[in-house]
Formats: structure tokens, C-alpha cells, sequence
């Protein structure tokens, strides 16, 4: 008996249309999920809008510049959502994914656990790239006057990305998923009201501002704050900070993940 001929040819997929094909996936998964987008989109755009148009929080402002709230915030709130997205919102999908089988299911299948894990990264990347064009977009509406350069936040997103990524991972493949839900959005409260976000790190007292300044959030928005506020090149302070976080995030991540 001759062998067969089959079309399509059987086997699997060059393994960069697989990550392509997860991270799509992926990304749809998200999109429909009412209360990922509550996180990610609605409650940083919120944020940003009601303190802006409202003086609720007093920031430092420059009056000779003609700086309005908006130029202090707008920063701030950028941050937020990439930690919303890499951090809180990735944590609390991928550990429900390891508590119904989904990790160890895939991980069985011809996608290599690495490259799932790049889709994952890829996903939180395009959420982030909605996610600062929609609050962008609502930024200049408010009347925001960018300083910077595009590279320098670019890189800074980039390396709050990774920070934030492997300590969402870290948590997912540690903890049992409730307690990842709850822990998750509990940082991201008080990263909310510590982190620079919002309330500036100077009306903290001194001893608590030096260690406020070493949390990636707080890295990340003063970053930010000094590429989009001032011009400033890149802060190179902050952008250690973050790498350091990185580092230790994803390294213990890779160590300690558990995919079942």
C-alpha cells in the first residue's frame, strides 16, 4: 500500500505563525472581557479625565509655562495603564489560565511554552499600544503640551513592560488564582495612591519618598514625567530602576513558575 497524499502537508506550523496565531488569540480573549477592558481602558481614562477637570488632588505646576493639570497627570496615568495591563491584568488571566488546565494544555501542544509565553508578551504590547493612543488622544483633548522626545518614553514603557510582565508572572505561576486576583488588584490600589500616579511622591514624607522612588510604578511615571514634562533626556535613574525590576522579575519568574 502506497503512502498517502495529503494537503495541506501535516505537521505543525512554523512556530513564528504560532505565536502570531496565540498572540491573536490572545488578544481577542482580552478585548472581550468586559472587565479586563474595565481595568486597562475605562478606569485609567477615567482617572484621567476626572482629575484633570477637576481639583481634587493639588500637582506642581509650573504657571510661567502655562502648565495645566493635564501635563503633570497625563504621564502618570500612561503608567498606570501599562502596570494595569502588564502587571494586574496579565497576572490574573494567566493564573485562572494555570488553575483550568489551559497552561498545561497548551504547553502539551506543538506551541513551545516559551513561545506562549512571547505571545503573552506580545499581547500585553498591543493592549498598551491601544492604550496610550486612546489616552493620548484624550490627553491633547484635555490640552496637554508633550515636552520630549518619543524614544526616550518608548524605552521607558519598554522596560516598565518587562518589570511589571515578570512580576504579573511571578504571581500567576505561584500563587492559587484567587489569591492572584485578590493580591493583584490590592498592588495595584496602592500603587494607584503611592506610585506617583496621581498623588506626587512629594507629599509623602522623606523617609517614605526614598522608598517609593525604588517601585517600578514610581520609576516609570517619574520617567515619564521628566521625558514628557521637561524634555529631559533619557533618566537614566529611573531606567536602571526599572531594568533592575526586570531582571529580578523575570529571572525569578522563569525559576519559580509552575505551569500546573
Amino acid at each position: 500500500m502506497s503512502a498517502g497524499t495529503f494537503a495541506p502537508r501535516p505537521g505543525a506550523a512554523p512556530v513564528s505563525r504560532m505565536v502570531l496565531a496565540q498572540t491573536a488569540l490572545e488578544t481577542r480573549m482580552l478585548l472581550r472581557n468586559g472587565e479586563q477592558l474595565l481595568l486597562t481602558v475605562v478606569i485609567p481614562a477615567m482617572l484621567l479625565v476626572l482629575f484633570s477637570a477637576v481639583d481634587i488632588v493639588s500637582v506642581p505646576l509650573d504657571a510661567a509655562r502655562g502648565e495645566e493639570a493635564v501635563d503633570f497627570l497625563a504621564p502618570g496615568v500612561i503608567a498606570l495603564a501599562v502596570m494595569s495591563t502588564a502587571f494586574t491584568g496579565q497576572a490574573i488571566a494567566t493564573g485562572f489560565d494555570r488553575r483550568y488546565g489551559v497552561l498545561k494544555r497548551l504547553g502539551a501542544s506543538p506551541l513551545p511554552r516559551w513561545a506562549l509565553m512571547a505571545a503573552k508578551t506580545l499581547c500585553v504590547l498591543v493592549t498598551e499600544v491601544l492604550q496610550i493612543a486612546l489616552l493620548t488622544a484624550i490627553a491633547f483633548a484635555l490640552g496637554w503640551s508633550p515636552q520630549g522626545g518619543v524614544l526616550p518614553a518608548v524605552l521607558l514603557v519598554l522596560l516598565g513592560t518587562a518589570a511589571f510582565s515578570g512580576l504579573g508572572l511571578l504571581m500567576a505561576g505561584t500563587l492559587r488564582a484567587e489569591a492572584t486576583l485578590a493580591a493583584a488588584n490590592l498592588v495595584f490600589l496602592l500603587l494607584l495612591v503611592g506610585g506617583g500616579v496621581i498623588v506626587p511622591v512629594e507629599k509623602f514624607p522623606g523617609a517614605v519618598q526614598s522608598v517609593l522612588g525604588l517601585l517600578p510604578i514610581t520609576a516609570l511615571s517619574e520617567g515619564l514625567r521628566e521625558v514628557l514634562r521637561y524634555g529631559a533626556p533619557m533618566p537614566w535613574g529611573d531606567a536602571a530602576v526599572l531594568a533592575a525590576w526586570a531582571a529580578l522579575g523575570l529571572g525569578t519568574a522563569a525559576r519559580f513558575f509552575r505551569w500546573e
